[in-house]
């Protein structure tokens, strides 16, 4: 509403009964609320009598209810200045005042209404609300008491006798002053709202329900009730019915900062992402300066897959409050996404300054400092990581943990106690029934990775080549949106692909139970992007782990590992809490229809030497520790001329391990570094290679079976655990199990032997040639059969009412 102010005008002449008939005229149009009638009114009276109290006063009574503020205190003080002893012009102005937060005048004003008129209860109301504003909560109580003597049923007392009393923590009796104003009138929505809110604090959910549908029932557009009411929906985990109440709350009040931001609270439990980003970013514009709304934005732009809008959201609150450690924890594990690992450690460092006992912060930090190959602190962190998850803490994320030890019970104590804390089981969908038989088997795979990724370039042509008499596939995608080519070909070699990334995990286990999902298949355990809380819910009556996490989950609920017999030896099975599905050959799926580019690579173009032998290992740079890089180095300096062609994760790795090569006598330019290249082009380049070196513990997987599709012979060293004997489980399937070492000095020397003889390392590569077309690591049909075997006893077992047990197909 746009209001206009006249002053300085000569004024016309009026007689004194048509300035009163205009002034009853002005206020009956302000009673009904027709403002602008009014006010144009007021201006009338005041070109014809500018000193005219009445309309000064009430001209700025609307100016203050229009939010003039200031406008309001020029007014209203203009007719206090002709008539000072009217008390009802200093209320007014005391109330304009203390809306401009200049409460010390305003209670001059209220001092001033009540020694002209001692029995002017309103005149104390106002006087106590300035007072509780002025952190003087007893004086605000005494000067409600004697509002209340004066006027023993004025609602408005009772209800702010109740904030003061709530200010002072005297919560039952700011109960019994809320309900005592109610019950004076019923139709006081700020008596019944306060009385929802105490009720809401003190966790009385139905009280506090029966009071914002009270206020809701009276006042429709009442934005706090709805919020209230909205925000006790969302702790019962209502969450469709509270953004219902979340946006009424915004239609009534759009600029009700708290609405916005429970909207999206609320949202992103639904895994609306997309439309939570929207009401933080609503929420942050209407309060920039609220650390935590920039904190819920900058965390919803990270899963919605934002991530250069997330970083700078991060940036933004951190320097609002540098002190907040969680604000440098996740801004580490973006720069992480970055390849900005120096950045990462940083963050990392100013957590452990400030809560050195973060969640999983001693894990993080380790690996952060391993993909920059800075490996100063490294025997420090692996003791404190390995002290931290025998003593059953939080300090270690279990994938981490695989990377760091071979030590199978490690890896099991350390997914024991996240899943404790994480992922507990959840009986919220009560027990799950099974299918009645018959019919085919429905099988679901779960997982983050449906597009260009190395887990997908294994399985793809699974998907494709599964029998569809027996079984019915179903994919359940959670990762980011994808269009690129391998996205298509997964849809189209699934029967159903269904995209739940904007599902609770809940959600996603209660659509899978009603879809009649028989075996679920979790391809990811606790790598980057899992909702692990999906199986926690009991998805389907059985649940397996399956290719993307070397290792056991360590939750009960989780039925099998597919696995073999060379990655998880049955004297191993102890450091499972799953039963083990073993297959007759390796466990990992390949895809025998990858394209190998026909584009050959010259060595000047890899930026290798024009001779000598190429040793290479393109796994990535975290899974390079001292001990591995050790003997590759003696290896170097026992073949004259050779050099390490590695994987170029980030800038800084490469300036690290060639001052580690230095420092161990070997050239730093006998360390080159490969950048990135599409998958058929960097399957191609391998054949400029003579050997592959793996890693320990961790050893290379996708990588290794590249290398293996490429015609490059794999070396490696057999560790104790799953993720340390993958190499091993590839090479018995593609018929080169001479190529396994069991001890440092064994792979040395066979490296070093190897490449001495060009004979025998070419009768390798023919061997590996002629294998692999026939060999059952890269048989995707022969391998379908066999993992569906593996299904069907799973089933069988369950439909025998039979619990799950080591199979062996």
């Amino acid at each position: 509403m746009s209001i206009h102010y006249n002053f300085g005008v000569r004024p016309p002449q009026a007689t004194k009964a048509q300035l009163a008939a205009w002034l009853e005229q002005a206020m009956q149009a302000h009673q009904q609320g027709s403002l602008a009638q009014a006010n144009q009114l007021y201006n009338t009276i005041l070109k014809n009598d500018p000193k005219n109290v009445g309309a000064l006063h009430m001209q700025g009574v609307l100016a203050y209810q229009a939010g003039h503020l200031q406008m309001a205190v020029d007014l209203i003080g203009q007719s206090i200045k002709l008539v000072p002893e009217d008390a009802a012009p200093h209320v007014n102005r005391g109330l304009a005042l203390g809306a401009l937060k200049r409460h010390d005048e305003a209670l001059a004003h209220f001092e001033r209404a009540i020694s002209l008129r001692p029995g002017f209860a309103e005149a104390y109301v106002n006087r106590g609300i300035t007072l509780k504003e002025l952190s003087r909560p007893l004086d605000a109580i005494a000067s409600y008491d004697q509002a209340i003597a004066l006027h023993p049923r004025l609602a408005a007392a009772f209800n702010n006798k109740g904030n003061a009393l709530r200010q002072l923590d005297r919560l039952e009796e700011a109960l019994k002053c809320y309900e005592q104003a109610f019950a004076l009138d019923s139709d006081d929505v700020d008596a019944c709202q306060n009385m929802g809110m105490l009720h809401a604090d003190a966790g009385r959910q139905d009280e506090a329900l029966q009071c914002f549908d009270r206020v809701i029932a009276l006042r429709p557009q009442h934005a706090e009730a709805h919020n209230g009411k909205g925000a006790i929906l969302a702790q019962r985990e209502q969450w469709t019915q509270a953004i219902a109440h979340f946006e009424a709350a915004i239609q009534g009040n759009e600029k009700l900062v708290q609405a916005h931001k429970n909207l999206g609270l609320a949202q992103r439990s639904l895994f609306q992402l997309s439309n939570a980003v929207t009401a933080f970013q609503k929420a942050a514009q209407l309060s920039p300066q609220d650390v935590e709304i920039l904190s819920f934005l900058a965390l919803s732009l990270l899963e919605a897959g934002m991530y250069a809008e997330a970083l700078a959201a991060y940036d933004q609150a951190i320097r609002l409050a540098p002190e907040r450690p969680d604000l440098y924890y996740n801004r580490a594990n973006l720069h992480i996404r970055f390849n900005r690992h120096e950045d990462a450690v940083a963050d990392y460092m100013a957590v452990y300054r400030l809560k050195p006992d973060a969640k999983y912060l001693l894990g993080y930090l380790a690996s952060s400092r391993l993909k920059t190959g800075d490996w100063r602190h490294l025997t420090d962190d692996m003791a404190q990581c390995e002290q931290s998850i025998r003593a059953g803490e939080l300090g270690v994320k279990p994938f981490i943990a695989l990377s760091l030890f071979d030590a199978p019970e490690l890896h099991k104590q350390a997914a024991q106690a996240s899943v404790q804390q994480d992922f507990p089981e959840s009986t919220a969908l009560g027990t799950i029934l099974a299918r009645a038989g018959g019919g085919k088997i429905r099988v679901g795979y779960y997982s983050a990775d449906f597009h260009g990724h190395p887990t997908s370039y294994l399985i793809a042509q699974l998907f494709e080549v599964h029998d569809r008499e027996r079984f019915e596939w179903f994919a359940f995608s959670f990762g980011p949106p994808a269009t690129d080519a391998m996205r298509a070909r997964l849809v189209a070699g699934f029967d159903h692909f269904i995209d739940v990334r904007e599902r609770s995990e809940i959600d996603i286990a209660r659509l899978s139970r009603e879809l009649g999902i028989d075996i679920a298949i979790d391809l990811m355990g606790f790598t980057t992007g899992c909702r692990f809380g999906i199986f926690a819910h009991r998805c389907a009556p059985i649940q397996a782990g399956y290719l993307g996490y070397p290792g056991t989950t360590g939750a009960n609920y989780m039925d099998y590992v597919i696995a073999d017999k060379v990655v998880v030896p049955a004297q191993a099975q102890i450091h499972f809490t799953e039963k083990l599905a073993y297959l007759p050959h390796s466990y990992q799926v390949n895809d025998s229809r990858r394209a190998i580019s026909d584009r050959v690579f010259t060595r000047e173009e890899a930026r290798l030497p024009a001779t000598g032998r190429v040793f290479c290992c393109f796994n990535n740079n975290q899974k390079i520790l001292p001990q591995v890089f050790d003997s590759w180095m003696r290896i170097l300096q026992a073949v004259p001329d050779s050099v390490l062609w590695l994987l170029a994760d980030n800038p800084a790795v490469e300036g690290s391990l060639r001052r580690e090569a230095q420092a161990r006598g070997v050239a730093p330019a006998r360390l080159v570094f490969a950048q990135r290249l599409p998958l058929d082009q960097h399957l191609a380049r391998h054949r400029l290679a003579d050997l592959f070196l793996d890693t320990l513990p961790y050893n290379a997987h996708t990588t290794a079976s590249d290398a293996l599709w490429a015609g490059l012979p794999v070396l490696t060293r057999l560790g104790e655990s799953f993720a340390a004997r993958v190499a091993a489980s590839l090479l018995h399937a593609v018929g080169l199990p001479e190529l396994v070492t069991h001890s440092a000095a064994e792979y040395e020397a066979l490296a070093i032997s190897l490449a001495r003889d060009p004979a025998r390392l070419k009768a390798l590569r023919d061997k590996l040639q002629a294998e692999k077309a026939q060999s059952p690591l890269f048989n995707t049909r022969q391998f379908a059969r066999d993992i569906e075997a593996a299904y069907v006893a799973m089933h069988g077992r369950y439909m025998q009412g039979l619990a799950p047990e080591v199979i062996d197909v």
